[in-house]
Parts: structure tokens; C-alpha cells; sequence
């Protein structure tokens, strides 16, 4: 009995997860990627080798940028990303791995083209086959998730070889591969660290939300799910008051917004519930925080004042 009562709940919840809200953000990069894809694609066609470019989604995390990535190349209607039928595989994407040396960077871009290292190898040696992997699978551009990292305890003679090897792809001769770089405000240290490579670069930030700003989008979106979920809004969440609440909750970041909504939701759900009210969204974030109720967003007086990226948190000298 139990286990149909969490089936049909997660039915209820799962279509939720697959709902993508564009923002401005996205719609940017949708169009820069869009440009790229086609002056790439018309290159090839003609037989012309000219170096390609980078794109730089730049946000915070919890931001959506990572989502917006895949849920572009997921539905572009002119990538072909791999299959039975054909070893053309236009994107790569893959999370910088850790440790984010040289070596094990190129090595698990190899094993993400499908060519796993069977042996040791040097650097360099690992570099010159991923650019042969990516010609051979006619890959236009390689996606690193988490590229902050690349920096990460890196000397400046490392940072050096890791900036000049971004460079190397886009400007191979025999067949250049764009970038997609996705990472936090640390990433724009990578960018600035060598001007060559800036000027190549396409920098899309993903802006913070802004309870002045941004109310009526929320409320749209906070509507938007609920009905989705065949619930009803209680009055005490149509506010801005509430709105207010939710986006320092989410730390100002879209992606991580559209969560704690979800969160919410499938609370009402559980409880058999028809509508969601502010206090549904409080028994979330103490659920996801362990706070006590005194330093719950949805519930304190002065709101503003809480560090809601602190777990477990109970006063000030926690």
C-alpha cells in the first residue's frame, strides 16, 4: 500500500522536474549557441577552416545555468548527439573532473568521446588524441561543466598550460572545436587570465533575483507549477511578502528556486492536500535546513537577516 501511495506521488511530481522556464539568460545563449552552430556548420560546408569560439555561462550555484546547457542541446533540432546509426557526435559534455590536472582533464574528455585510455600516456600525448577523437567524431563543440575548476590549486605555470590548451581547440587548424564553459564567478579568473582567449570569449551571466524586480515573474511561476500539479494557491502565497521570502530563501538563484517550489508541492501532496499554503513552504525549508523556527525564512519577522546557506543553523555562534 505504501509503495503505490509513493508511486502515485511521484507521478504527480515527475512531470514538474521536466518543465523548463526560459529566462532572459537563456534565451541569450540559446542565440549565441544558435549563431555559432550555424556559422560552424556553414564553414564546413564549404570547406573553410576558421578557429571557433567559447561561450561562457557564468552564475552562481543553483543558478539553472548547468539545466539551461542541457536542456539546449537536448532539444536543438539541428545536433546530432550520437547513436547506433552514426559516430557523429556534435557536443560533448562532461563535468571537469577532480583533480582538475591536465592529464586526468584530457583523459576523461577521452572517455567521454568513447575512447577510454587504455595506457599511460603524457599530457600532451592525451591532447593530441582528444583533438583526433573529436575530428574522427566530427564534434563542434566540447561542453565542461564545473570549469571553475580548471583553476582550482592550480600554479600559475599550470593555469598557463590549461589556458593555452582551450586556446589549442579553438584554433586547431584541421578542425577547430568550440567551448561551452559553465561554472561559477570564479570562472571569470580562467577568461581574464590571458587576453587571447577573453577575446574569443561569449560571457553570459546569470543574473540574481530580485525581489523588487522579479515579483511578478515568481508569482507567475509559482502559479505555473501548481496548476501543473492540480493544485490551488492559498491566498497567503500570492503575495509579495511571500515572494520576497522564497528568493532569499533561494539564495536569489533561479535554478535553486524552481527546487524548493517543487519541494514544496510534493509536500502539499503528500499531505493529500488540494492547495499550498505559506506554511507548506516553511516545513520545506526546515526539512532542507534543519533550522530552527526562529531562523526560518518563511516564518521570522526580519527574514533578511537570516544565513540561509547554513545548515542545522540555531543562532548566531552555531
Amino acid at each position: 500500500m505504501l509503495d503505490q501511495i509513493t508511486s502515485t506521488i511521484e507521478a504527480r511530481v515527475a512531470p514538474l522536474r521536466k518543465i523548463f522556464l526560459k529566462n532572459s539568460a537563456y534565451r541569450h545563449f540559446e542565440q549565441v549557441f544558435t549563431e555559432l552552430l550555424e556559422r560552424r556548420s556553414s564553414e564546413i560546408a564549404d570547406g573553410v577552416t576558421r578557429e571557433a569560439r567559447c561561450v561562457a555561462l557564468i552564475g552562481g550555484s543553483g543558478s539553472g545555468k548547468t539545466s539551461a546547457v542541457r536542456h539546449l542541446l537536448a532539444h536543438h533540432p539541428r545536433l546530432v548527439l550520437g547513436g547506433p546509426e552514426t559516430e557523429r557526435l556534435d557536443v560533448v559534455s562532461l563535468a571537469v573532473p577532480t583533480p582538475a590536472t591536465l592529464k586526468f582533464v584530457g583523459q576523461t574528455t577521452l572517455s567521454a568521446l568513447g575512447f577510454p585510455l587504455r595506457r599511460e600516456r603524457t599530457a600532451q600525448t592525451i591532447w593530441e588524441m582528444v583533438k583526433g577523437h573529436l575530428q574522427a567524431r566530427r564534434t563542434l563543440f566540447l561542453h565542461y561543466d564545473e570549469a571553475q575548476d580548471l583553476a582550482l590549486h592550480q600554479s600559475p605555470r599550470e593555469l598557463k598550460s590549461v589556458v593555452n590548451t582551450l586556446k589549442s581547440l579553438l584554433q586547431h587548424q584541421a578542425w577547430p572545436v568550440g567551448l561551452i564553459l559553465t561554472g561559477t564567478p570564479e570562472l571569470k579568473g580562467i577568461i581574464n587570465h590571458d587576453v587571447q582567449l577573453a577575446r574569443r570569449v561569449f560571457p553570459i551571466e546569470f543574473p540574481r533575483l530580485n525581489a523588487a524586480l522579479d515579483s511578478e515573474r515568481v508569482l507567475s511561476l509559482l502559479s505555473h507549477y501548481a496548476a501543473a500539479s492540480g493544485l490551488e494557491l492559498r491566498s497567503d502565497v500570492i503575495q509579495r511578502d511571500l515572494v520576497a521570502r522564497l528568493i532569499h530563501a533561494a539564495r536569489r538563484e533561479f535554478g535553486l528556486l524552481i527546487e524548493m517550489t517543487i519541494a514544496t508541492i510534493e509536500g502539499t501532496i503528500r499531505d493529500r492536500r488540494t492547495d499550498v499554503e505559506i506554511a507548506d513552504f516553511a516545513r520545506m525549508f526546515r526539512k532542507r535546513s534543519g533550522c530552527i523556527d526562529g531562523l526560518n525564512p518563511f516564518i521570522a519577522d526580519d527574514f533578511e537577516r537570516i544565513d540561509v546557506s547554513r545548515l542545522l543553523y540555531g543562532g548566531e555562534n552555531d
